[in-house]
Formats: C-alpha cells, structure tokens, sequence
C-alpha cells in the first residue's frame, strides 16, 4: 500500500476529528459538548484536535457547514411575488421537524448557534449577515414584480419569521406547523411596507478618488450566490467589506451604473470562527435560494467570502479587517477610483468616468 503524503494524511486526521466532533454536538449540543471527549472518540490527542481546529466554537461550525445539503430544486421556478416567498419559506422551512416529529441530527440538522456566540464577537457579525441575506432575498424577489421596487424590508420581515420558526423548533419541538409558515409567508406578498432605499448622506461619507493602477484580481474565485467559479476581472464596482459592514453591499448594488459587475468581497481577521459563521449562515441562504429561483436571478453580482484577502489585497487594501469598509471601480482591467470609509462603495459607484481620462473625484 502505497504511503499517504502529508497532506493527505491531514486531510484524513481533520476528516476523523470533524466525524467525532459530529457525533459529540449530535448527542450533547454545543454547551455541554467537551472537547477532550472528541479526542477520545478521534482515537486523538487534545492538541491533535486543537492543530486542526483552534477552538470548540470554530470546531462546532466547520461540522455544520460539513452538513449543509442544498434543498431539492424547485420546478418550474415561480415567476409572482407571492409563488416565490411561499416557495422560498417551504425550502427554508424544510429541516423543521413536523408536529410529533423528532429532527434528525438534533440541533445540527437545525444549524442552531444556540449559546455559541453569546459571549463572543459573533453578535454584531450575525445582525450585519442578516441584513446582507435580505438583501440578497430582497433582490430575487425584486425579480419577480412586474414593476421594479425595493424589498428588501420584506425580505427582512420573512426572515425574522423564517428564523423565529427555527429557535421554536429547537426550543418547543412540535409548535407550530411548517406548512402555516409557508403560506403566512406567501400572503405577505400583498404587504405594503413603503420600502425604499436610503442613499448615503454625501455630507458623512467619503469621496472616490482617482487613481490608475493595474487590476490584478485572482484568476479564480467562488462566487457564493450561484456556487460556480469566476474570474472577478468585468468592469464595474469591488466593495472589499468587513464583517461588521456587510450592510454596506446594498449602496454598491443600488448606485452601480448599468452594465457594471459588482462584487462584494467579505473580509475578516478571523477566518477559523467569524469566517465559519458567515460562511455558514450565506451558504445556507444561497442554496435556498438557489433552489427556488435558479442561478440566473443575480446576473451583474458576485459574493466572494475573501479568506485569504486575495481580492482586497488586489484593490489595494491592506490588512483587512471585520471594520473595513473600501471600494475601487475598475475599467478596462485598471483601478480608476478608490474610496476607503463610510460610504466608499458608493462613491465608488458613483465616481465620474468622462471619456479619455480615468476619472474625476467622485461625488
């Protein structure tokens, strides 16, 4: 038999930790789960654990995003408003248990974070990954009204009840009939929430300046909204945002010129933890909504989770982190403005281009 390599070697010792994390959170959850017991059960070392995984926490998240299952596709994808929230809510819906049923896998099968982040940095980042995932939810039903209008809020309003749902199944099992939730979620179709969007006030937020550098982005990247590979090199806007500025996507969405790419590229100085959790909750969200309206519904966005700060460290930021806020427009394989600070990726979209020269100070 032909010897592992090193690498494969870790692979197969990070597949064994991850089998008996698995086993540890199914059957206590994640309070009362112990660490030196999933090295037992590893047939490992407490340190062999913690040099693949350097906490409990980070441990707990890579077995949830180990279990993510994109739901079954919807056919054929709806085309009303309406169609679509019920369509969505039965996807999202679909790991709750049933009246007198027992959720397979527990709380795993649940993605609970109950108590994981109640003491950590994961609070703020949770609220800001909320408002990027009804942003996202907001733009797909955008694309099934007749007359283009924002919402977002009404995306937000579903979550909460989507989310409300889940913690009942964790915390009451057996309350609530998933089927009421999908329909509820279908009649708020008809809700007038008088949504719109609120640009940034120009007297606080800060100006795109010119600039003319070369636009080297990685060759490959995984855009998490469709799950395919891309190469981030159209022209358009780069919004290199922290975890606590993940709102900010929507000002490079709304002021983007037609025509433009835009890419969000989420950054953070803890990738084992805080990097988990963001992955977790927007890989779930996207394989929902990836099953219920397909991969063609965002055309001119791409979400990139920049681990290795491959994209930022090609728009000229440096040392990224959960607070970044920073923004180029790219032109012809070229930077022509950058904007870093609040409301940078506004400005950046914004930024004026006249012809022949690279731009003017943006707006």
């Amino acid at each position: 038999m032909a010897r592992l390599t090193r690498a494969q070697q870790q692979e197969r010792t990070k597949a064994a930790v991850l089998a008996a994390a698995r086993e540890e959170f199914a059957e206590r959850g994640y309070a009362d789960a112990k660490v030196d017991r999933i090295a037992e059960r590893a047939d490992m070392t407490r340190g062999a654990v913690y040099s693949n995984f350097p906490s409990k926490r980070a441990l707990y998240l890579a077995v949830l995003l180990d279990s993510l299952r994109p739901p079954a596709p919807v056919e054929p994808p709806p085309s009303r408003l309406d169609e679509a929230l019920g369509a969505f809510a039965r996807a999202w819906l679909d790991r709750l248990p049933l009246m007198g049923d027992t959720s397979a896998g527990g709380r795993l099968h649940l993605r609970s974070l109950a108590g994981v982040f109640d003491d950590g940095p994961g609070r703020p980042v949770l609220a800001q990954v909320m408002k990027l995932e009804a942003l996202l939810l907001g733009l797909a039903l955008e694309s099934r009204v007749p007359i283009p209008a924002r919402r977002v809020r009404l995306a937000e309003l579903v979550l909460t009840l989507l989310d409300g749902a889940g913690h009942l199944a964790e915390a009451a099992p057996g309350f609530g009939d998933p089927f009421d939730l999908a329909l509820a979620c279908r009649h708020l179709a008809g809700l007038d929430l008088g949504d719109t969007w609120d640009r940034p006030h120009l007297a606080y937020a800060v100006a795109a300046h010119p600039v003319r550098e070369p636009w080297r982005p990685p060759e490959e990247a995984r855009d998490e909204i469709t799950g395919r590979t891309v190469t981030p090199d159209a022209d358009g806007v780069v919004a290199v945002l922290g975890t606590r500025r993940l709102e900010a996507a929507e000002e490079a969405v709304r002021a983007a010129r037609f025509g433009d790419r835009v890419t969000v590229a989420v950054v953070t100085a803890d990738p084992a933890e805080i990097g988990r959790l963001v992955r977790l909750r927007i890989g779930d969200l996207t394989g929902c909504l990836r099953g219920v309206f397909g991969n063609d519904t965002w055309p001119g966005l791409h979400l990139v989770l920049d681990d290795g700060a491959a994209i930022a460290t090609a728009a000229g930021i440096q040392d990224p982190d959960d607070i970044t806020e920073a923004a180029v427009r790219v032109r012809e394989n070229r930077i022509v403005a950058r904007a870093v600070g609040r409301g940078a990726a506004h400005a950046a979209a914004t930024a004026e281009l006249p012809a022949g020269r690279p731009c003017e100070e943006g707006r």
